[in-house]
């Protein structure tokens, strides 16, 4: 039988109750989720970092300039917002916070993060910076090896460091409305990527490997309006009839290839060939080291990491 969670929300407003409040603070081990939001807080109130049972903790739409010491014992906390308040440094004690999944630290005024911060966080799935004065990421984000989504929007970020591409579980990434002029070549690592924003930039080309996995993608799932566009483009047609085929995942492909041998089966595909031949070794492309690391496949080749 899963337990109940316990969630304490406290109604918005400058003025609030402080009974309420020192009800919410003496909640006990039952106490999974706490809201403080909207509550006009300069300070966290005492007695939150003795909560070691919080999962959630909503302290969004205050006055925040920065967290006490003790929120480092809040071990399971999961989900932390952190959104619109007045940090101006990503608080450092939030690398303590090992559990954590979800940051939001949008809507701030953020205007650097110590690498030191990256030394924990190592469960982060997904980290809201929207809206922050940020003019660069320090490479040590690379850390944070399960994130999935990462949004930056609003910011005044001019370049995206190369090693931001070793982020390999990364799905979404949003850059829009910063001063970026070129993504990395590295990017195309980001194999698991799915949705990039990066509108009101100052890029002016993108990658080939990134510009031709979104334009394979996008005929795969029957863009019209791209269908018509290269029919038009000669050049753009020359460059899809190289298309190769993975033979692994069976997605197409421009740049980057393996060159692997599969061994066949002579008898059993009926092939005619030498008596004394059992197995006839066969050229195959795949895509990527994704799908060479691949477990379930008789390719054989070298990996280069």
């Amino acid at each position: 039988m899963v337990p109940c969670l316990e969630e304490t929300v406290l109604p918005a407003g400058r003025k609030g109750n402080m009974a309420e409040l020192l009800r919410a603070l003496r909640g006990g081990p039952g106490t999974r989720s706490l809201s403080l939001k909207a509550r006009g807080l300069h300070h966290l109130p005492r007695g939150v970092g003795s909560m070691k049972g919080l999962e959630r903790l909503t302290l969004r739409d205050n006055r925040l300039r920065r967290l006490p010491q003790d929120m480092q014992t809040l071990s399971r906390l999961k989900v932390l917002n952190l959104g619109n308040n007045n940090f101006e440094e990503f608080p450092e004690q939030l690398k303590y916070l090992t559990s954590l999944e979800n940051l939001h630290l949008f809507r701030n005024k953020i205007t650097r993060i110590s690498p030191l911060v990256f030394d924990g966080l190592q469960n982060l799935v997904l980290l809201n910076l929207n809206n922050n004065q940020l003019s660069y990421l320090p490479p040590e984000i690379h850390r944070l090896e399960n994130l999935e989504c990462v949004s930056l929007d609003n910011n005044q970020l001019q370049r995206i460091p190369k090693e931001f591409c070793c982020l390999r579980k990364l799905r979404e990434l949003h850059l829009s409305h910063n001063s970026i002029t070129a993504l990395p070549e590295e990017i195309k690592y980001l194999t698991k990527l799915k949705i990039l924003i990066l509108s009101r930039n100052q890029i002016e080309e993108l990658p080939d490997e990134l510009t031709a996995r979104f334009i394979l993608d996008q005929l795969e799932n029957k863009n019209f309006s791209l269908h018509r566009a290269i029919k038009q483009n000669l050049e753009a047609q020359n460059m899809l009839s190289h298309k190769r085929e993975c033979a692994q995942c069976g997605h197409g492909f421009l740049g980057m290839w393996l060159e692997c041998v599969q061994f066949v089966d002579v008898k059993q595909k009926r092939m005619k060939t030498s008596r004394n031949l059992e197995l006839l070794p066969v050229r195959v492309l795949l895509c990527s080291y994704k799908c060479f690391n691949h477990r379930d496949h008789e390719l054989f080749g070298i990996a280069i990491p």
